[in-house]
């Protein structure tokens, strides 16, 4: 049986070797390729976009986002009826040099999301709780088929 002459990163992506290309341009296309990865990360004065989940049950609509690593006071939520928008910001708790880095995949810094709601909702009675590193916002909703009759003075 011949042995498989390809790379290992080659024969991790099911990729094939460049015939008739030297060390140098295959050198070359991998730290372009590097580069393309890295420039595609949020940068230092970017800010990230918050990951979600919106659902609803019979009497509200429910926010709910991981946010573990921030500390409730570096969370904001603003609410209006139509409108909610979760910003905060998450801190490395130790600076690591980007050459010691295996894998960067986590966000660090500012963060935000507005999401708008499929229906109007009560804000008065919104509440936020985060447990376990999950934010989740709930917005009573509004019934709009519920007539309230006021009563008439008479002057």
């Amino acid at each position: 049986m011949p042995k498989d002459r390809r790379s290992f990163f080659e024969r991790l992506t099911g990729s094939l070797p460049a015939v008739g290309r030297d060390d140098d341009e295959k050198e070359l296309d991998i730290r372009r390729e590097e580069d393309e990865r890295k420039s595609s990360l949020p940068q230092a004065n970017d800010e990230g976009q918050l990951l979600i989940d919106v659902h609803q049950t019979p009497d509200e609509i429910i926010i709910q986002s991981v946010v573990a690593g921030v500390r409730p006071d570096d969370l904001d939520v603003a609410i209006t009826q139509d409108m909610v928008t979760i910003r905060g910001r998450r801190e490395k708790s130790k600076e690591v040099l980007k050459d010691d880095y295996f894998y960067q995949e986590l966000y660090w810094g500012s963060f935000s999301r507005s999401i708008l709601l499929p229906q109007e909702i009560d804000v008065e009675s919104s509440e936020a709780t985060l447990k376990n590193g999950l934010l989740a916002v709930s917005l009573p909703k509004i019934d709009k088929t519920r007539v309230q009759k006021l009563k008439i003075r008479q002057e």
